[in-house]
């Protein structure tokens, strides 16, 4: 059959569909009885081009990002791509067997703008006919290929087992013509499937940096796959319930949930958590409603609920999806609602594992202190004539150990930590950077300030029996954090030497004479 023949059996498939997705495979089905070509059908889908269709190969790609591969170019620029050794293009990109040639045509929309594209690929050598012509001519003003003299079948319908390039490329380029006006009488490329929804939605779930972002993700996912406009997430932890909305698309409905007493949403929950997941059937004014009758009369018309977390874990709750609107969810919709709320769960411990670990590389584990790491990295932020450092040491420590034991060490630095931690200003800091040994760092407008809070301490330290003795010195201009707090230590031994138990400001002295 020429080339036109295959052209003409495309059109004819095409007729018949009764969906885009049905087209693209009667066409891809179409071209795969005339040629060994690996064939593929890709529509643009949220932000990547979605495989809906194929033959001739073992295995192909899903998808391919808008921005890879040669697919990815001709769908960018809109224009034919002919390659006679694809393997030397640098967007080709190979998945099983290595093609030699490569021909990719866009697939337009209504207004002429990319939708997709239609790629081929041989692994056979292109070798086009002296004398053919090239170009893209060669399907005529019939829209049929026009063979050469002496024709008669192969790949090409030119009597040789060399591949016509030019005159595939004229087909592919009808046919991408008849497929897209075919895709656009049948009303475009198809929305997004809830499961890739679901998909794409999980994998921003798992890159969120923080809880709140992880949360803001969850409620955008459950809004998009469940298509009801209000997601609600109910959490329950040692310090109560609480109700969590997206910031980025509020709702009145939403308002008027959150407005409800926690009371109120917990027994809701309850119920969610005790029994499972849930949905709504239709019209709640015509339909037993009992036990939500606080959902019904803020207007809630259908729902969803899905248990998110073990029972009994802190922050696990219930995702809550709901609508102003009457509509039946499907069973399918709800089970993607609990694959996103087994996702989103693992997502928080993950989140919370990273936090734990990254707390203990950086506090010490007794104290809970931060420690000299953190440290060194706050001294390097100081600003000279606003930072004061205060050193701070534990008076007759090695007496407590000896006589009392270890353990009642430790004991003496936990309570010794949270007291100094307490008696601080909110904005300043305390750090364990050695055995018995503290730092503060305060920020202050003047000297005497800084004094202030080291006194502070000092009495802090007293009531609970454990003498202290505070070095403080204020960073001048000129010198280093290093430097300043070398002049606190000095002030600190100082203390020590006089008797303890006692608060010494450091001499100021020039950087070259503390360094």
């Amino acid at each position: 059959m020429s080339l036109g023949g295959v052209v003409d059996d495309v059109t004819t498939a095409l007729r018949d569909a009764a969906t885009v997705d049905d087209a693209c495979r009667r066409a891809v089905d179409a071209v795969g009885r005339h040629t060994g070509a690996m064939i593929a059908a890709l529509l643009h889908v949220h932000d990547h081009l979605r495989c809906v269709a194929a033959a001739g190969a073992w295995s192909v790609f899903s998808s391919v990002p808008t921005d890879a591969g040669v697919v990815g170019r001709v769908y960018r620029t809109g224009q034919t791509v002919t390659l006679s050794d694809a393997t030397q293009d640098g967007d080709y990109v190979s998945l099983a067997a290595v093609a030699s040639t490569e021909i990719c045509a866009p697939l337009l929309g209504g207004d002429g703008r990319p939708i997709g594209a239609l790629n081929l690929e041989w692994t056979k050598p292109a070798q086009p006919e002296p004398g053919s012509g090239g170009g893209d001519h060669g399907l005529g003003n019939t829209g049929r290929a026009q063979p050469e003299p002496g024709s008669g079948g192969g790949e090409h319908g030119l009597g040789s087992t060399a591949l016509d390039l030019q005159g595939w490329r004229a087909a592919v380029v009808e046919i991408a013509r008849r497929l897209s006006q075919r895709i656009v009488e049948l009303g475009g490329p198809p929305a997004e499937a809830a499961g890739e929804q679901l998909l794409r939605h999980a994998l921003l779930m798992t890159s969120a940096g923080d809880e709140q972002e992880l949360l803001r993700r969850s409620l955008t996912a459950a809004r998009a796959v469940s298509g009801l406009a209000t997601p609600l997430l109910v959490l329950t932890n040692q310090l109560g319930t609480r109700a969590c909305l997206d910031p980025a698309a509020p709702t009145e409905l939403g308002g008027r949930l959150a407005a409800l007493a926690p009371v109120v949403l917990a027994r809701i929950a309850l119920r969610a958590r005790r029994h499972g997941a849930s949905y709504t059937l239709g019209d709640p004014s015509e339909l037993d409603t009992q036990g939500f009758e606080a959902l019904t009369a803020v207007g809630v018309r259908s729902m969803i609920t899905v248990p998110v977390g073990p029972a009994g874990e802190p922050d696990s709750g219930v995702l809550f999806v709901v609508d102003d609107a009457v509509s039946r969810p499907t069973a399918a919709t709800v089970n993607l609602l609990e694959l996103l709320a087994a996702q989103a769960w693992t997502s928080l411990d993950r989140l919370r594992t990273l936090w734990r670990l990254r707390e203990r590389a950086i506090c010490d584990p007794l104290t809970g202190l931060r420690h000299v790491g953190p440290f060194d990295e706050r001294l390097a932020a100081a600003e000279p004539g606003r930072t004061a450092l205060l050193a701070i040491d534990v008076d007759r420590f090695k007496h407590i150990n000896d006589t009392y034991g270890h353990q009642a060490g430790d004991r003496a630095l936990v309570d010794l930590a949270a007291t100094l931690q307490n008696a601080l200003r909110a904005q300043d800091e305390l750090y364990r950077i050695g055995g018995d040994e503290f730092a503060a760092v305060v920020e202050v407008q003047r000297l005497e300030e800084a004094t202030g809070v080291a006194q502070r301490l000092l009495a802090a330290a007293r009531r609970i029996g454990y003498p202290i003795s505070v070095g403080v010195a204020l960073q001048v201009k000129g010198e280093t954090p290093k430097q300043a707090l070398r002049r606190a230590d000095i002030a600190l031994y100082e203390v020590k030497q006089t008797g303890r138990d006692g608060v010494r400001v450091a001499a100021a002295r020039p950087a070259a004479d503390v360094a």
